[in-house]
């Protein structure tokens, strides 16, 4: 089975599914293609037992996606890029400082304390695992998947405030977990006479700082050509370019392509670069354009979400661990806030229970299964791949359809405050 046959089926997949839950369950997209996904695995598995060769066809496909290569160095520089020059530039620069330290200070933080805390507790299951990969699931789980509360939290009004600094934090977010992984993970591959803690922070510098002045270029030379012409089909194909040479070039060059594509998508798609740079036609095409680049590349993603059961090796105690990260993981989640939030919530004039919110609205998502994908054996891949996989889709059904009914409730609250 060719790489273009096994596109075509996982866009079939998407489709009839993203069909079936517009038609019949009516659930935000990317939980409802979860959601049926997983149904429809297992109903295979059922049928296995009758005739395995469903079953058969489908873990060969599944086995013969790199998840982890596809995510990383291929479809997260265009969602983020896509979600980058929708967000607000104005609004989000009131929120800057927040933002930053949510997306940096609070995904270390996360990291650490949730890295900690499974050290200690999975001897309590009869699992001894070394402190480094239990850091390393700490940084995959910390990044923040906010696809799926943006749209109930502007279904239901929530104050925009709130919104921005979950739109924020999980922009930037992704892009700094993703670098804390990879230098975590440099480390743990390395001899420890290889590594100072210099060199730490020398790697993780050169990750974000190489990646921010990345996007910072492309965004500009984007810009001034968009700029000196007038035609959207062009326009349009000078955005996919800017993306498509920005991973690429951030591969070669050793730095993060996500956060390159986060400033990049920023600085096309901000309010002076848009009134400069695109006509009323061509802001049009371009937003349409990637709008629908970011439904389709998270329908699929959502969908590998659920077809990854199939790689799963299940233990009675690996489902345990996961069962019980889960309560930990949000708390971590709480504990990584408070500190921030206390920092500039009066200054900045937060909502009340915005500590709320984003502790149960931060979702876990594909970022979180294709970084625990990449784990070595040595890393105890088969333990954490399966307890990501358990808080992943406990965070995107549980919380993700309840986060709905927390945020209606607490709207009344700040409609009757204001």
């Amino acid at each position: 089975m060719d790489l273009f046959t096994i596109a075509s089926i996982l866009v079939l997949i998407s489709a009839l599914f993203g069909y079936m839950n517009s038609r019949f369950l009516k659930l935000p997209n990317t939980i409802g293609l979860t959601v049926i996904t997983i149904a429809f695995t297992l109903v295979v598995f059922a049928l296995s037992y009758l005739d395995p060769r469903l079953l058969s066809a489908e873990r060969y496909m599944i086995t013969h996606i790199d998840f982890k290569s596809v995510l990383l160095d291929h479809m997260l520089g265009f969602m983020l890029f896509a979600g980058a020059l929708h967000t607000d530039l104005k609004k989000l620069n009131e929120q800057k400082w927040p933002v930053l330290v949510f997306s940096t200070f609070g995904v270390l933080v996360s990291t650490f304390l949730i890295g900690g805390a499974t050290y200690y507790l999975l001897p309590w299951l009869g699992l001894e695992v070394g402190l480094l990969p239990c850091l390393l699931f700490g940084a995959l789980i910390s990044p923040t998947d906010p696809i799926a509360v943006l749209g109930i939290l502007k279904k239901v009004g929530a104050p925009k405030k709130l919104e921005i600094k979950i739109v924020g934090e999980s922009l930037f977010n992704d892009g700094v977990g993703v670098v804390v992984f990879l230098t975590l993970y440099s480390l743990a591959t390395g001899s420890e006479a290889d590594f100072s803690v210099g060199e730490v922070v020398q790697l993780f510098a050169v990750e974000v700082f190489g990646g921010l002045l990345l996007g910072m270029a492309l965004g500009w030379i984007t810009f001034r050509m968009m700029s000196a012409i007038d035609d959207y089909a062009i326009e349009v194909i000078l955005t996919l370019a800017a993306v498509m040479t920005g991973m690429t070039l951030a591969g070669h060059l050793h730095v993060s392509g996500p956060l390159a594509m986060v400033v990049a998508g920023l600085m096309i798609g901000g309010p002076q670069a848009r009134s400069r740079a695109m006509s009323v036609t061509v802001e049009t095409y371009v937003d349409k354009f990637w709008e629908l680049i970011d439904i389709l590349l998270n329908a699929l993603l959502f969908v590998l979400i659920g077809l990854e059961i199939l790689v799963l090796e299940y233990r009675t105690e690996y489902l345990l661990a996961g069962l019980l990260m889960i309560p930990i993981a949000l708390l971590c989640r709480h504990l990584s806030l408070l500190l921030p939030i206390a920092l500039f919530e009066k200054r900045l004039g937060f909502v009340p229970h915005t500590h709320l919110v984003m502790t149960w609205g931060g979702l876990r998502g594909a970022i979180s299964i294709a970084l625990a994908l990449g784990l070595s054996e040595s890393m105890n891949r088969e333990l954490f791949l399966l307890v990501t996989y358990v808080v992943v889709i406990f965070s995107i059904i549980v919380q993700g359809l309840s986060v709905e009914w927390l945020v209606a409730r607490l709207n009344k609250y700040w409609k009757t405050e204001a």
